[in-house]
């Protein structure tokens, strides 16, 4: 996992299609005529300075990646996470999430359907690795879509020096 650059960018796009296709089945979401998804959150990542783009890698092989948002907030955000299925379930995806809350730690929150079994599980293993059972989960409504249930958030802390966490 490293800060992606200008230089990844062509390839961060590429993976962007694939995750928000694999989205799509969780919102119902058809591509632009044009056959791209919305992507209004990758170019935040590369042009904002509160956010980070992050991309994971196999060897030197892209596997996927991260946009971490408000990185100057009270409360970060990981608003965007993708590993390719041929990475998945390979502890590519943990290790990951873990190297990118010790870079900035702090309050976080990351937001999932309850229809993706896979994120739930994933990121619920995720906080109780990280936090133990000091972490919140709650539903809240999908910003103007009121047709999409609830997206679920989970809410925790990686500032834990006392139990030995991180």
């Amino acid at each position: 996992m490293r800060l992606a650059t200008t230089a990844d960018r062509t390839t961060v796009e590429r993976l962007w299609l694939m995750f928000r296709h694999d989205m799509s089945e969780f919102h119902g979401v058809l591509p632009n005529p044009d056959g791209a998804f919305r992507d209004e959150w990758l170019h935040q990542a590369f042009s904002e300075s509160d956010w980070a783009p992050y991309l994971l890698t196999s060897g030197d092989r892209p596997a996927g990646f991260a946009f971490v948002r408000g990185l100057t907030a009270s409360t970060r955000g990981l608003n965007s996470f993708f590993v390719v299925r041929g990475a998945r379930r390979s502890g590519i995806g943990l290790q990951a999430v873990q190297e990118i809350l010790a870079l900035h730690p702090g309050s976080w929150e990351v937001a999932f359907q309850d229809a993706n079994t896979a994120a739930a599980r994933f990121w619920r293993r995720v906080a109780t690795t990280v936090a133990g059972d000091a972490w919140t989960e709650e539903r809240r409504p999908v910003p103007g879509r009121p047709d999409l249930p609830p997206d679920v958030w989970i809410s925790l802390s990686t500032i834990a020096a006392s139990t030995g966490r991180t």
